[in-house]
């Protein structure tokens, strides 16, 4: 996990030598408008195309690896960018102070800024086609086993896994793969529902929950589980549209029967201000009886249709 390439410059003994300006300017890549116009058009015409065909079914899929695309794209770029920091710290490493030693971390350092440059062009990317994802399908677009960052946007909107934000903050480096904020868990299973009338009340419910607690702490990181079927989808969503940064603990199998209850303990060492709970199973019961004995203020939402269970239940018409 590293931060930008200029922060990690700033950390290296380079007294003696004169870093440029980068090689490329924003002016090198696409403006953000021809971005937007473009992929907008592009999403228009496949889903206009696949809607009414057999392949409607698959709109989802195909949606997810346009914007996957893009993502890895950024990640290889990434990549890049790590593989020129260390060849940097090397070569400052055994400076002799010659003239070709000199021109040799030079190069290094201009490959690495167009490296962070070019990552940080395709996040742009990536995150407009997420946005459209959204729009479209009302689920927060997520990579399958990686983290979603932002730099170019100071991971605003960033969808981090729970294990880069742990190894992160291990090795001191948390501010890379973390945006600074409040952690606020949110939690809940998967539900069925009589009609689609209790099922829309129910997300109702949900963000109408989240948009008062958003009230509460402004600098609000959402912290859930991120499973794409349960009510951690509908919190996704939420946090796609309002610009919230998510940090996602996924289940670690290997634990079998224990994996929920560590990823419970993963996400309550990051000492919440709140746990917004909706209806689950017996491994959310055990979320919501430790933060109360953490001194975590739970919002519990596991009454009916998403709603306080000390609330009254409606009475019916007369």
């Amino acid at each position: 996990m590293q931060n930008s390439f200029s922060e990690q410059l700033s950390g290296l003994d380079l007294s003696g030598f004169t870093i440029g300006p980068p090689p490329v300017t924003p002016s090198d890549f696409p403006c953000s408008e021809a971005i937007s116009q473009t992929l907008e058009g592009l999403w228009s015409d496949l889903f206009a195309m696949l809607t009414g065909t057999a392949l409607e079914a698959d709109a989802e899929e195909l949606g997810w690896g346009l914007v996957n695309l893009f993502h890895r794209a950024a990640d290889r770029k990434s990549k890049a960018v790590d593989r020129a920091t260390d060849e940097v710290r090397a070569l400052v490493a055994c400076n002799d102070g010659s003239e070709i030693r000199t021109h040799e971390l030079e190069v290094q350092i201009e490959r690495a800024q167009c490296a962070e440059a070019g990552m940080i062009a395709l996040e742009e990317m990536r995150e407009v086609a997420a946005a459209l994802y959204a729009h479209e399908f009302s689920s927060s677009w997520k990579p399958v086993s990686s983290s979603r960052f932002n730099h170019g946007a100071m991971l605003t909107s960033a969808v981090v896994q729970g294990r880069d934000f742990l190894r992160a903050r291990s090795a001191a480096k948390q501010r890379a793969a973390m945006p600074e904020g409040t952690p606020v868990i949110f939690a809940g299973g998967r539900s069925r529902f009589a009609t689609d009338e209790d099922a829309k009340t129910f997300a109702t419910n949900i963000w109408a929950t989240l948009d008062r607690v958003h009230q509460n702490v402004p600098d609000m990181v959402l912290v859930h589980g991120g499973d794409t079927k349960g009510v951690d989808r509908l919190a996704a969503s939420w946090a796609e549209r309002r610009g919230i940064a998510q940090l996602t603990f996924s289940l670690d199998m290997r634990l079998g029967a224990r994996a929920g209850f560590k990823r419970n303990e993963q996400m309550l060492s990051l000492s919440p201000r709140y746990v917004i709970a909706f209806p689950g199973n017996g491994v959310l019961e055990r979320l919501v009886i430790d933060a109360k004995a953490n001194r975590v203020t739970v919002v519990d939402r596991r009454g009916p249709l998403g709603t306080c269970p000390k609330a009254p239940a409606p009475q019916p018409p007369a």
